[in-house]
């Protein structure tokens, strides 16, 4: 075992089996839980989701009394502006006169209202709608003297301005940090870049654009991985970790009358996605290979239906996984009866579970070995969307495209609170839709 490996596998160890033994419900109804998993591969389960429409509340939870004027586009900006909004922040999205280029990206609802030429679907499609919920959005020309005036005086009731523009374009357009601050001192202003911005640290890419996969290949997460993340991961982490600045920021702000300036790296953030490889790479000098074959068994194993995640390196998970497999031999054979041995022949210790993965159904596994042994199907959209575990967390609504007869479905808050308060209580805003609201909230005079 590695020096690295004596670290950790005992913390896992450790971590993982009172996770287990508080499971009640495996442990009273084993085969309740097990059998959940059961699913119509025939049904359109998206109509399974229609109990959940969007809630009639207003907006509330724990963030309701924080103001976020929201000038970021795409993806990483506005997926760490929908955390905050769905537990109460009110968010407001300016956009440029054209809208959030995100508005363009398909899939469309193919009933709802054409909006111009190249926008099928009343105003924005499924990408937009993923990350903009429980927003309002107001449309400003940041390049005109009088839509420049409004931004900075629903900066001055803010508590927080954030935008995902290259460095300088902000400053260039006169509202960057140093002009917004002087407005209201107690703001926070934070941003996302590829780069970061040089009031924090200049990096020489600081200039240079940069998207999901650029991101995901500069931080390390691709050589780590062995490919690229098929879903933005270089966007969502940055995205989360701005949120989660913003709000540490403002907590310092309301505690000392003073204001702050930060900013996430998408680069930065990739980085410490693989903090463990580089902790690794500090012990050893070599780059460790993609997979995690340190913990074994740990990975996905093929069924007759698809693919399935059993974690059985602590000794107890994998003598009930042998006992189920009908190879109780394996308990205490000596390649297979530590972590470590069974790491040393991962691939004998494999190719058993394989043999009798492959000859059952993904159901049929979770019911052998579920709630005694780390075990999970891979779930296709809608299987997760039958998934009981969905349904009981709340963690799927709909909402109604405007402009046509199309429910669409948004993921509810991960984050959940005994009280409530997460849910979706207003659909993806339409460009501009709020304008004339805000600014009579805001009281501040329309533009000539």
């Amino acid at each position: 075992m590695s020096p690295l490996q004596q670290i950790v596998f005992p913390c896992f160890n450790w971590a993982i089996v009172p996770l287990t033994r508080y499971s009640n419900n495996w442990q009273k109804y084993p085969m309740r839980c097990r059998e959940s998993y059961a699913t119509d591969p025939n049904k359109d389960m998206r109509l399974d989701v229609e109990e959940k429409q969007m809630s009639t509340n207003t907006r509330s939870g724990p963030l309701e009394d924080l103001t976020i004027i929201d000038c970021t586009m795409a993806y990483a900006g506005p997926y760490g502006t929908a955390l905050l909004a769905d537990m109460g922040a009110n968010v407001i999205k300016v956009e440029p006169p054209a809208g959030d280029n995100f508005r363009q990206l398909a899939p469309f609802p193919e009933d709802a209202s054409r909006v111009g030429v190249e926008s099928p679907g009343a105003d924005y499609g499924a990408a937009f709608a993923s990350v903009n919920r429980n927003k309002r959005s107001i449309s400003l020309d940041l390049k005109d003297p009088g839509d420049r005036e409004i931004l900075l005086q629903l900066c001055e009731r803010a508590d927080a301005i954030v935008e995902n523009m290259r460095a300088g374009v902000m400053d260039e357009l006169g509202v960057g940090y140093e002009v917004i601050a002087a407005r209201n001192p107690k703001i926070v202003y934070g941003t996302v870049r590829g780069y970061g911005d040089p009031r924090t640290g200049e990096s020489p890419y600081a200039d240079w654009p940069c998207l999901d996969v650029v991101g995901q290949s500069v931080g390390g997460l691709v050589e780590a991985t062995g490919d690229l993340f098929g879903l933005a991961i270089a966007d969502i982490f940055p995205g989360t970790l701005m949120a989660t600045g913003l709000l540490a920021a403002v907590m310092q702000s309301r505690r000392t009358g003073k204001g702050e300036f930060f900013d996430v790296a998408m680069y930065d953030a990739v980085q410490a996605l693989i903090k463990s490889n580089i902790a690794a790479y500090s012990v050893t000098g070599k780059q460790a290979k993609p997979g995690r074959k340190g913990l074994v068994p740990f990975g996905l194993f093929p069924t007759s239906d698809g693919r399935i995640a059993i974690a059985a390196p602590v000794e107890r998970h994998w003598a009930y996984l042998c006992e189920a497999m009908g190879r109780p031999e394996l308990i205490n054979d000596d390649r297979t009866r530590s972590n470590p041995r069974r790491a040393k022949n991962v691939v004998f210790t494999e190719a058993a579970i394989t043999e009798w993965t492959q000859t059952k159904t993904k159901q049929e596994v979770v019911i052998a070995i579920g709630g005694e042994v780390p075990c999970g199907p891979a779930n296709t959209i809608p299987e997760v969307l039958a998934d009981p575990h969905t349904h009981a967390r709340d963690m799927i609504q709909t909402f109604d495209f405007p402009g046509g007869q199309h429910k669409g479905l948004s993921t509810g808050s991960p984050i959940k609170f005994m009280s409530g308060n997460t849910d979706l209580y207003q659909r993806p805003p339409k460009h501009g839709e709020h304008g004339d609201e805000i600014l009579a909230e805001f009281g501040i005079e329309p533009k000539g």
